[in-house]
């Protein structure tokens, strides 16, 4: 059981829904809220539609984390990574899913259901959640990043 609830937005393209799916089962059963932005089926969609509805969720505070799920797991990183306050990272075996929990505080885990088996992609999840942010020195490194953010100012030419 979960120590506190918490509340995890899931997204998928078609080549990754079913994995999106037994994601969902795992997480529910472990008693967080999923809020299921979908695809639900083999349709072909654009995945970064998807990477937006989840890194948008996440970045504005509506759930703590999220995950999405499409191919490689690259696309739907690149894609998130575009909204601000997001760090997405592709982990496509546990000891990386750990070590963006520990080292990046990466709030948005991507998978590749055409990369690992959804019981391996569980095991990536399960990683994820658990492990905890290291902050110190890693801290001050999130704070680059977060400072690369914000527009920089253009000096003029003289």
């Amino acid at each position: 059981m979960v120590e506190k609830a918490r509340r995890i937005a899931l997204g998928a393209d078609h080549a990754g829904h079913q994995v999106k799916d037994r994601i969902k089962e795992l997480l529910q059963e472990k008693g967080y809220e999923v809020i299921d932005f979908g695809a639900h089926s083999e349709e072909s969609v654009d995945y970064p539609d998807y990477a937006k509805l989840v890194a948008h969720s996440v970045a504005q505070a509506e759930s703590d984390r999220g995950i999405l799920v499409c191919g490689t797991g690259l696309g739907m990183a690149i894609a998130a990574n575009k909204t601000q306050g997001i760090r997405a990272a592709t982990c496509n075996d546990t000891y990386t899913a750990r070590m963006a929990a520990e080292h990046t505080d990466a709030n948005v885990l991507c998978v590749g259901a055409r990369v690992v088996d959804a019981d391996h992609a569980l095991a990536i999840v399960q990683e994820w959640l658990k492990a905890k942010f290291g902050g110190g020195r890693h801290q001050r490194r999130i704070d680059k990043i977060t400072a690369s953010e914000r527009p920089t100012a253009v000096v003029p030419s003289k």
